[in-house]
């Protein structure tokens, strides 16, 4: 992304918060620093090799820091605004470096665009030849052994599905690397997916006919020798909490870790060091235990009835929980009886299921998964349901499982939550459930193991400051003393965007609200011709604007009513358009020029109400005295309108006008936080200033 002459020595603002600001050795830019600068400057290596790259000051700063804390093995936080260019910033120390460097980011697709466009253009305008892989979880793979297992069976619900599958028999017959990424054609939800791919209860390792050919071996293997990996947060995290993805050989010879998109990090750690059991691999056991059967006699008479009992049992006991809320606490989901005697009922079933296979798994390696697969969910129900007084787990030692297995490395119980910090809660979906044991503090796990890296470690986004400061995300990652930097977005904000608040609007908690939101932001849509994302915070409030907005004079797009990648599509191709959409469109889209022009936001993004696990931290920061408003529910919202916030001005040819709704920032002292963690737009009241903002177009 290029800037204009006026804008490339925009600076770089140290922060200077308790824990540390950049030390002085970093000022003094190591051998390596000065050569990330230089080529990232004016006459430089990538402004003479690149088209359209131009430099930015913003962009060398942020790069001279990774490269000081991967010469120090320091840790880094990082705030880089939006078009600083913070991907070549950490891409080009880390490929001057020749250091082993693992770099994680947000999402499959983000790392797709990562290793597929920009790492080739960095590393081939630098020359440097070093090798680079690409590596996902194992669900990304195609695995051949299940494939030709499926290939025997007729389990496809619609013809449609059966044409998908012979797609997937067709191209795997080609593929080279079995990333089913290639399979454009495939929906992410696929009930095709689970047929086709391994978990980690289901690989059958060396054991399996297709082991020399295996996609997810291949791919390890290509990680082990590269000197640049590319992994999503997923695989980062399932690794770091010994869920034994299969990335656990090539951690330990990392010398230097970059974590992208890093304000994701705490909420999916918190899933990654903790345990759940949900329906669908109950049933999928079921299902395996019954074909892995073919060719052991005697197995199918063995196992078909208790096999078929634990999907008799996954399916009664989620019609049970018909009558609950769709998410809730452990004691919630136990108060009613049925439902307590469904987990009964499956916890015996399971058990049936593991004495039937006991006899038969040295018969078949399938047959022995499926027998460890039975023991571990029958272990993880057990775990989830009974507490003894004392907070823990009844019938586990003093050794059992917290989210990361003790014995699994050196010192891994000193990583692991302990029980007094967990919150057991349940989550409904249409046909199935989920029974999740989260650790409310997971900065010890990501302390110990980062410190058992002995590597360097990046941890930058454009949305980790709240006013200026990083403690609230540093205490979460376990930061006790990391070096920070805040580099402001470098775009021109007085000339490219405005910032308008509507007056009069009623409280938010108000049943008019959302009406009243739709009249406010009406003129402004009209100014604009459309163009515009509207961002709610339910999708009741969403439903009740899209009614109130249709039959306008632009296209509507509604989340729901199509896929997301499609109605971003259409949003863009229509040149007009006014999607409306919740907290999955506030980050991760990217819609550049002037497609986009408008951004509305309802209500500032206070997490929801009825999210058990962000109860219990509350609670939890009230037992420690402190106050969980002030340090939890704002800074966790500042970020997240951040996040919404950035959607607006992607280029420093973008112009906008962002629509902040809520009367609560002008309303109440805390409305100041959220102000002072924006750019700096100009601000008005008047709709008339919107109104010409875009008559100046």
């Amino acid at each position: 992304m290029s800037l204009p002459e006026s804008m490339a020595a925009e600076p770089a603002v140290p922060v200077d918060p308790a824990p540390g600001p950049l030390p002085a050795g970093a000022a003094r830019e190591c051998a390596l620093a000065r050569d990330s600068r230089g080529a990232l400057a004016e006459g430089g290596t990538l402004s003479g090799v690149l088209p359209g790259f131009r430099p930015r000051r913003a962009q060398q700063d942020l790069a001279v820091a990774v490269a000081s804390a991967f010469e120090d093995r320091a840790a880094l936080l990082a705030e880089a605004g939006t078009g600083t260019g913070k991907t070549f910033a950490y891409l080009v120390p880390a490929l001057l470096s020749g250091r082993k460097t693992i770099v994680s980011t947000g999402t499959r697709a983000l790392q797709d665009q990562l290793y597929h466009r920009d790492l080739p253009r960095v590393r081939d305008a630098l020359g440097k030849g070093l090798r680079t892989a690409l590596l996902k979880g194992r669900a990304n793979y195609l695995c051949r052994h299940r494939l030709e297992r499926a290939r025997g069976e007729n389990r496809f619900q619609t013809p449609a599905q059966a044409e998908h599958f012979q797609r997937i028999v067709a191209w795997g017959g080609r593929t080279r690397f079995g990333d089913l990424a290639e399979l454009e054609s495939l929906p992410e939800d696929s009930p095709l997916l689970p047929m086709v791919t391994s978990t980690g209860d289901n690989c059958l390792g060396s054991e399996c006919p297709f082991w020399g050919e295996c996609f997810v071996v291949q791919a390890r293997q290509r990680a082990q020798e590269a000197d640049v990996v590319v992994v999503n947060h997923h695989l980062l995290l399932a690794d770091l909490a010994l869920k034994q993805e299969g990335f656990g050989e090539i951690l330990p010879g990392a010398e230097a870790f970059v974590v992208d998109e890093a304000h994701q990090l705490p909420e999916l750690a918190a899933q990654f060091f903790g345990e759940g059991l949900s329906a669908r691999p109950l049933v999928e056991l079921s299902r395996d235990a019954i074909a892995e059967c073919r060719g052991v006699d005697g197995a199918l008479a063995a196992l078909q009835e208790p096999a078929r009992a634990v999907e008799q049992a996954t399916r009664l006991l989620r019609a049970a929980m018909d009558v609950l809320p769709v998410r809730g606490t452990r004691p919630q989901l136990l108060a009613v009886p049925e439902v307590a005697e469904g987990l009964d009922a499956l916890a015996a079933a399971l058990l049936a299921l593991a004495d039937a296979l006991a006899p038969l798994a040295d018969a078949a390696p399938g047959l022995e998964a499926c027998l460890l697969r039975a023991r571990d969910h029958r272990g993880r129900l057990e775990r989830w349901r009974d507490l003894d007084d004392g907070g823990r787990d009844a019938g586990q030692d003093d050794e059992g499982e917290a989210g990361v297995a003790a014995g699994d490395c050196d010192g891994a119980e000193d990583a692991a939550p302990t029980r007094d910090d967990d919150v057991r809660w349940y989550e409904l979906s249409p046909r199935g459930f989920r029974l999740q044991r989260t650790p409310l503090d997971v900065s010890g796990p990501l302390r110990v193991h980062r410190e058992r890296s002995r590597a360097a470690w990046v941890f930058t986004s454009a949305t980790l400051a709240v006013e200026g400061r990083f403690d609230h995300l540093s205490r979460r990652l376990g930061l006790d003393e990391p070096r920070t930097l805040l580099v402001p977005s470098p775009f021109d904000w007085a000339s490219q965007a405005l910032c308008y608040l509507p007056p009069g609007l009623p409280e938010p908690s108000s049943r008019s609200y959302t009406a009243a939101i739709a009249d406010a932001v009406r003129p402004v849509l009209e100014a604009s011709g459309g163009r515009a994302f509207l961002l709610f915070a339910s999708h009741r409030a969403l439903r009740e604007a899209a009614e109130t907005l249709r039959g306008g004079p632009w296209p509507l797009f509604v989340q729901g009513e199509a896929p997301r990648h499609v109605l971003l599509q259409r949003f863009r191709e229509s040149g007009n358009g006014v999607l409306l959409g919740a907290a999955s469109f506030r980050e991760g889209v990217d819609v550049a020029g002037g497609a986009l022009s408008v951004v509305v936001i309802d209500k500032l993004p206070f997490a929801a109400p009825d999210d058990p696990v962000f109860e219990a931290r509350l609670e939890a920061i009230r037992r420690a005295g402190g106050n969980p408003f002030r340090d939890e529910q704002v800074p966790q919202a500042v970020i997240a309108l951040k996040q919404g916030v950035g959607r607006l001005i992607r280029t420093e040819t973008d112009r906008g006008v962002l629509v902040l709704c809520d009367p609560r920032l002008l309303g109440k002292g805390y409305g100041r936080r959220f102000l002072d963690s924006l750019p700096p737009f100009p601000r008005t009241r008047e709709v008339a200033d919107a109104v010409a903002f875009f008559a100046a177009d």
